[in-house]
């Protein structure tokens, strides 16, 4: 719970700091900039709200790492939702809407993970997980869509180390296999998830999970 919140609260506060000018940068999603991608942010604390106001009475069906959905395709940006996200992000028209609203909602959101009992079963995606665990998937997320803002804003300070370690756990957990040692953990997490490619040196190091990435998380 407290590693959720302070995932979330470092990258809400990046995105409270960011100049005008870098929304219209590209960040490290596929097909999106900046702006695009704090609006993903907004949906997503809306997710964290709806979820946790939909408690569940039966046995979990997922946990941190059942959750996601594995595919080896990285994201084109071409998706029917993704491009939806790109023209809702264009209807604020001016930064300080967008860093409003995220405050707005993402604040509220991080209140109800705050307030909320791990322990409690909750609906998500036609699935029941426990809270604990649900947020816990959050961490990932957070963190992932951190080095995605600072994908080519070299200025924005890194995710949380606990975050870094904790998520590169999870996807070790959802991949079956550890990355090597060689691999810090931004670095295992960039990779792993094919947010870029590997170097030779890193591949050789990979070995045979070289061949099995990426690990496209949906």
């Amino acid at each position: 719970m407290n590693l959720f919140s302070r995932s979330w609260a470092a990258l809400r506060t990046v995105v409270a700091e960011l100049p005008d000018e870098d929304f219209s940068q590209p960040s490290g999603c596929a097909g999106w900039l900046v702006r695009d991608l704090v609006c993903h942010l907004v949906i997503d604390a809306q997710d964290v709200l709806i979820t946790l106001a939909t408690p569940a009475a039966t046995e979990p069906t997922r946990d941190a790492v059942s959750y996601w959905e594995i595919t080896g395709t990285p994201p084109s940006g071409d998706d029917p939702l993704d491009a939806l996200t790109v023209r809702l992000a264009a209807a604020y028209e001016q930064p300080s809407l967008l860093k409003f609203h995220l405050d707005d909602v993402g604040s509220a959101a991080g209140r109800a993970a705050g307030l909320a009992a791990p322990g409690l079963r909750v609906g998500t995606r036609g699935e029941v997980m426990s809270v604990g665990d649900y947020l816990t998937t959050y961490v990932l997320e957070w963190t992932l869509h951190h080095l995605d803002l600072a994908a080519h804003l070299p200025d924005v300070p890194e995710a949380p180390a606990e975050g870094l370690a904790r998520s590169r756990q999870l996807l070790e957990e959802i991949a079956g296999s550890a990355f090597p040692a060689s691999l810090s953990d931004k670095d295992a997490l960039l990779v792993g998830t094919g947010r870029r490619p590997p170097t030779d040196a890193e591949k050789a190091d990979l070995g045979e999970l070289a061949a099995r990435l990426p690990f496209v998380l949906g």
